[in-house]
């Protein structure tokens, strides 16, 4: 839909307000005089998230490359920039975040938006005609024999769906010449329900801890099993709460929590940013939200991604716990990973059943795999520079599956250890625990993986 003149907003108050809102409101911005006005409000109140952030070094850093965002997509340049949205819903979990169910473009031009349009990701899907082959997993565990925009986003490493999906989009609506491509995940909006607090519309209340789930009740459930329903309304709800939701941030003061919320979107990869701009995207790269994988680290290094192949939102019922042994007294070290998977429904329905997944583990280049236990024959390949184990998994309603790998890793390893785990986009926080064996004895570490973390072996 195009905006009227007199409705544009400002850019940066938008991707603020996607931060809070998940992404599933940006059509609804320009719907009334009331959203306008709050829309303009945010502008300051961003301003001022970006001035009182917490003042660690990583948080200097972070509130450096805030300003430039700022000055990015406020520019006086009389220039329109392109933007592409990627809206995922992390309950069905992809390597690259959630299913990507829905995608928005929006031009930008003096730091104010000119043209907006949403969409359906399976309406752009429609107009593929040509066949790509899709991944070896789509085609063995969910017998889908074309590869589109909607399933763009199998890769770990953000930068390479951003590529992806600006292919499928060509070939369903033509030229994709973006300025900028950014990723966010559902939970988003859990998250923003924190901050202001439960709210309820039309009876129902929504809160932290349910406003994904029922907002799929609402939007997906009745049409799911009535045909006849009228699609063209079944998301009138989003409209209504879009209303709420800005109104009790306007009226909310505590900018110090604003402030974490943003960044913590940020770091925890449910928000990931693409620039064409190379100066820009290697801003993003330096602070970790460009959700790419890291090809410089020389330690140790470990990512366990999920792809849910169960095409249902199963992933809001999965909990997952991680424990890494690593063993570096024999002359290659040895380690074992466990990945306990959790599956805490308690029957299946329309949203859920037993979880499928296929589970690549990605390790330093020239791993040996040793040992398997609860997972399939193994696809090994490489990738990033690195080396990575697939397999596929299953997990039965009310069950826990934990799944274990042995593996061998280079001798160049065992000196001065240190170890990085990359987090993968959407999976929510996972607890880990380090063992690590060497000459000298036995240490333990304990940590949440909420975002990417490093661990060293420090010897006096």
């Amino acid at each position: 839909m195009r905006l009227k003149k007199k409705m544009v907003i400002s850019l940066a108050s938008v991707l603020f307000l996607l931060l809070l809102g998940g992404g599933i409101y940006l059509k609804f911005f320009a719907s009334s005089q009331r959203v306008q006005e709050i829309v303009s409000h945010s502008v300051a109140t961003f301003a001022k998230v970006s001035q009182f952030l917490p003042i660690a070094e990583d948080t200097k850093k972070e509130t450096a490359v805030i300003g430039k965002l700022v000055e990015h997509f406020n520019v006086q340049d009389n220039v329109e920039r392109s933007y592409l949205l990627l809206l995922q819903n992390n309950m069905e979990l992809r390597p690259g975040g959630g299913f990507l169910g829905q995608y928005a473009i929006i031009k930008v031009k003096n730091g104010q938006i000119t043209y907006s349009f949403f969409e359906d990701a399976n309406l752009l899907d429609q107009r593929i005609t040509v066949k790509v082959t899709p991944p070896y997993p789509f085609q063995r565990m969910m017998s889908i024999k074309r590869w589109k925009f909607s399933n763009s986003n199998f890769s770990p490493d953000f930068p390479t769906n951003v590529e992806k999906a600006k292919y499928f989009y060509r070939l369903g609506r033509g030229a994709a010449n973006f300025d900028g491509v950014i990723a966010i995940n559902a939970s988003v909006l859990n998250r923003a329900l924190e901050i202001i607090g439960p709210i309820t519309i039309n009876g129902i209340q929504y809160n932290s801890e349910n406003a994904v789930l029922k907002l799929e009740e609402q939007v997906e459930k009745a049409y799911l099993f009535n045909e006849d329903l009228d699609t063209q309304n079944r998301k009138w709800i989003m409209k209504e709460m879009t209303k709420v939701i800005l109104d009790r941030l306007v009226k909310l003061q505590n900018i110090p929590k604003l402030a974490d919320f943003t960044l913590n979107e940020l770091r925890n990869k449910d928000v990931m940013l693409n620039f064409q701009d190379t100066n820009l995207q290697k801003e993003v790269e330096s602070v970790g939200w460009a959700g790419k994988i890291n090809t410089d680290w020389d330690g140790d290094y470990l990512a366990a991604i999920d792809a849910n192949m169960g095409a249902l939102k199963s992933d809001y019922y999965l909990k997952r716990e991680m424990e890494y042994f690593i063993d570096l007294t024999p002359q290659k070290p040895i380690a074992t990973l466990k990945i306990k998977y959790t599956h805490t429904a308690t029957h299946g329905d329309w949203r859920t059943s037993d979880y499928h997944s296929y589970l690549r583990v990605y390790v330093p280049q020239g791993a040996t795999l040793l040992e398997r236990k609860m997972v399939s024959y193994p696809n090994i390949q490489e990738e990033f520079g690195k080396t990575y184990f697939g397999f596929i998994l299953h997990v039965l309603i009310g069950r826990s599956t934990e799944a274990e790998i042995k593996y061998e890793l280079p001798e160049k390893y065992k000196e001065n250890y240190k170890l990085l785990i990359q987090k993968q986009s959407g999976a929510g926080d996972v607890p880990v625990k380090i063992h690590l064996k060497d000459e000298n004895g036995e240490y333990q570490q304990e940590a949440v993986l909420k975002k990417d973390l490093n661990f060293s072996l420090k010897k006096n």
